[in-house]
C-alpha cells in the first residue's frame, strides 16, 4: 500500500540513515537507491567483449545491474541456473560471484553498472 503523500512530512535528512522515517506514525519509507561507482561503456552487439559473452563473474561484494538501452539481450546465470531475455523494461540482476554471460539478440545496446552496496534493498 502507498502512503498518502498528504501524512508524509520531513524526511530524516541524515545521510547515513538506512531507513529515514516520517515525523507521523512511526512509519518508515525505503532510503534511495545507491549510486553506481563505476559503468561499462554502451555496447553494441559488434562491440560487446566476447569476456562478457562468455562466463564471466563480478568479485565479492560487487552487484551489477545490466541496462539494455535497445533491442535484447539474453542473460544467463549458470549457477543457480536461469535465462532471462533483457530490453529496455527488463534490466539483469548480477549478484556477487554469481557465474552469468549474456548473447545480444540481434541490434541491441547495452551498459553495466557496477555497485558496492545492493542496489534492490527496500525494492
Amino acid at each position: 500500500m502507498t502512503p498518502d503523500p498528504k501524512l508524509l512530512s520531513k524526511v530524516s535528512k541524515s545521510r547515513g540513515s538506512a531507513h529515514p522515517t516520517w515525523d507521523n506514525e512511526g512509519g518508515t519509507v525505503p532510503a534511495p537507491a545507491p549510486a553506481p561507482y563505476k559503468s561499462t561503456p554502451i555496447f553494441d552487439e559488434n562491440t560487446l567483449p566476447v569476456g562478457l559473452q562468455k562466463e564471466h563473474r563480478t568479485k565479492v561484494g560487487v552487484w551489477g545491474i545490466i541496462r539494455v538501452l535497445e533491442g535484447r539481450v539474453r542473460y544467463q546465470v549458470l549457477d543457480p541456473v536461469s535465462e532471462t531475455i533483457l530490453d529496455s523494461s527488463l534490466p539483469g540482476r548480477v549478484m556477487p560471484d554469481q557465474p552469468h554471460r549474456v548473447e545480444p539478440i540481434g541490434s541491441m545496446r547495452m551498459q553495466v553498472e557496477f555497485y558496492d552496496k545492493n542496489p534492490w534493498l527496500g525494492s
